[in-house]
């Protein structure tokens, strides 16, 4: 190598690293505290290399400096805002929402639609028109007419598990169990189509739809690509669902619309909804098969991969807290003997005790380790510590919300590490409660919540009626979070025991 050469490659590497300090200095030259990290990686280091679960960094990084309202984070090369403060978190998720509307994008709708082109992903009026579009699928009388459909699914759920030898049921993976229910009560409420994932593991719309909701693996490494290096994604147009699952999914909202169009039926769901409003005038959202297919698979994805996760958490804490599980066995039985075990909408949403172990799971073992904001309107933070200067947040800069870490904080909940339901027992939870963020928090919050909780109660009435949950050698002790995927899985897989009550 020539004296030039070497001369060129120092300068480059020296001129890369002094880009990337410089970055890192970002809110060092502003006064305000923020946690260590990496060039280039930010504080997406640990993650990224598989060394700690994203919801035990962000929990870290909430800790980093108690007296701070906020503190500044790096996510790989962008700076963001990480708030502590829970008036401030209330002041830019709810009243002033027009300053913060959107989740930071990562994926382009125009190639990978699915992903893309949903009401989670997409931004600005076209999210307006669409969640106001989509709402009134997820009203208490939506939600009651869907009852009785999910319900079927919850006692076929039962039934198939009661049909099963006794010693097949002392090992289960769980994740695998609840999917399929999740995948019938999905098909049928969102899709019209009825499947039977317990008997047919093997149907394409179980198979494809769990594909396409996996975050584990490659999955994994897309999203981290997406987060710092979106360019990357477009410019070798790598996809988070593969064009033959678009294609059935597509097929399967085609078909439907087509169905009820020749033979006007009419059901109580999204496509229903959508189909509805076809024609209407709409300056931001056109409602063709593709927009049509990318809103119900949103739908597809929360309620079948995110709401099971959370159906094995709670199996979980509920096999190593056998007094909780009985106290819930008992209020099921109540309701089992006063309603003859047919138990209405009213009845499910009406279970005290029910209601409180689910919300204390949600607290306990958040899916959401951080919400995000992104700024569209400059916006004045006060000072982060007493005495120190204010900051102006700037369009394009994003806000992190720490879920995990309020929902840890000793300041807002007595022993946080312990499962107790009796926390909220009888304490209703709204949408926009700041220390209950397991939904999210404000207009942007989760629009299936209702469902996501209908789906899972029905699941826990109907199987805890009939089964005990019971630790065995495979069950995670502790609950460590596997450091492979985004999502919230117990190291070593989601493992009980299911035995039939006397």
């Amino acid at each position: 190598m020539d004296l030039l050469t070497f001369a060129l490659i120092v300068v480059a590497c020296y001129t890369i690293y002094y880009y990337f300090k410089n970055n890192l200095d970002y809110f060092k030259n502003r006064d305000i505290p923020y946690y260590p990290a990496w060039p280039l990686l930010g504080n997406m280091a640990t993650p990224f290399f598989r060394r700690k679960h994203i919801s035990d960094l962000v929990r870290d990084m909430y800790n980093y400096n108690p007296d701070a309202k906020y503190i500044g984070g790096f996510d790989f090369v962008r700076p963001v805002i990480v708030l502590r403060d829970l008036e401030l978190i209330k002041s830019v998720a709810i009243k002033n929402f027009d300053s913060f509307p959107d989740h930071k994008s990562f994926v382009d709708d125009s190639l990978d639609p699915l992903f893309g082109g949903n009401l989670f992903n997409i931004a600005g009026d076209r999210w307006k028109e669409a969640r106001n579009l989509l709402s009134p699928a997820f009203t208490s009388s939506k939600m009651k007419g869907m009852f009785e459909l999910i319900a079927q699914c919850a006692e076929n759920f039962v039934k198939y598990l009661e049909e099963r030898p006794a010693s097949e049921n002392k090992m289960i993976a769980t994740k695998d169990l609840f999917t399929r229910y999740t995948n019938d009560a999905i098909a049928t409420c969102a899709f019209g189509i009825a499947v039977d994932s317990m008997k047919d593991p093997k149907n394409q719309f179980y198979v494809l739809g769990r594909e396409a909701t996996n975050l584990e693996g490659l999955m994994t490494v897309k999203f981290f690509i997406a987060r710092a290096f979106p360019q990357i994604l477009k410019f070798f147009r790598i996809t988070f669902v593969r064009d033959e699952i678009v294609k059935f999914f597509k097929d399967i909202v085609g078909a439907t619309v087509a169905m009820r169009d020749e033979q006007g039926i009419s059901r109580p769901d999204m496509i229903q909804l959508m189909m509805d409003a076809r024609g209407k005038e709409s300056k931001h959202l056109k409602l063709d098969l593709t927009e049509m297919t990318a809103q119900a698979f949103i739908f597809f994805f929360g309620g079948f991969d995110t709401t099971s996760t959370q159906m094995c958490i709670i199996a979980h804490l509920l096999a190593i807290h056998p007094n909780v599980q009985r106290k819930l066995q008992e209020e099921i039985d109540e309701v089992m003997r006063k309603h003859q075990g047919k138990p209405t909408y009213e009845d499910i949403n009406g279970m005290a005790y029910l209601d409180a172990v689910f919300n204390e799971s949600m607290r306990r073992h958040t899916q959401v380790g951080f919400i995000d904001r992104l700024c569209t309107k400059k916006f004045e933070l006060p000072p982060a510590l007493p005495g120190g200067k204010g900051f102006t947040v700037l369009p394009g800069m994003n806000i992190w919300i720490p879920a995990i870490g309020i929902h840890m904080d000793p300041k807002y909940y007595d022993d946080p590490e312990t499962f107790d339901p009796e926390r909220y027992y009888e304490k209703k939870v709204s949408i926009n409660d700041v220390t209950n963020l397991g939904f999210g928090i404000g207009p942007r919050a989760c629009i299936g919540n209702r469902f996501a909780i209908m789906e899972t109660k029905l699941m826990l009435f109907f199987l805890l009626s009939k089964f005990n949950l019971v630790a065995n050698e495979k069950t995670a002790k502790p609950f460590v979070y596997s450091k492979h995927t985004f999502s919230i899985v117990a190291k070593g897989g989601y493992w009980l025991g299911i035995e039939k009550r006397n």
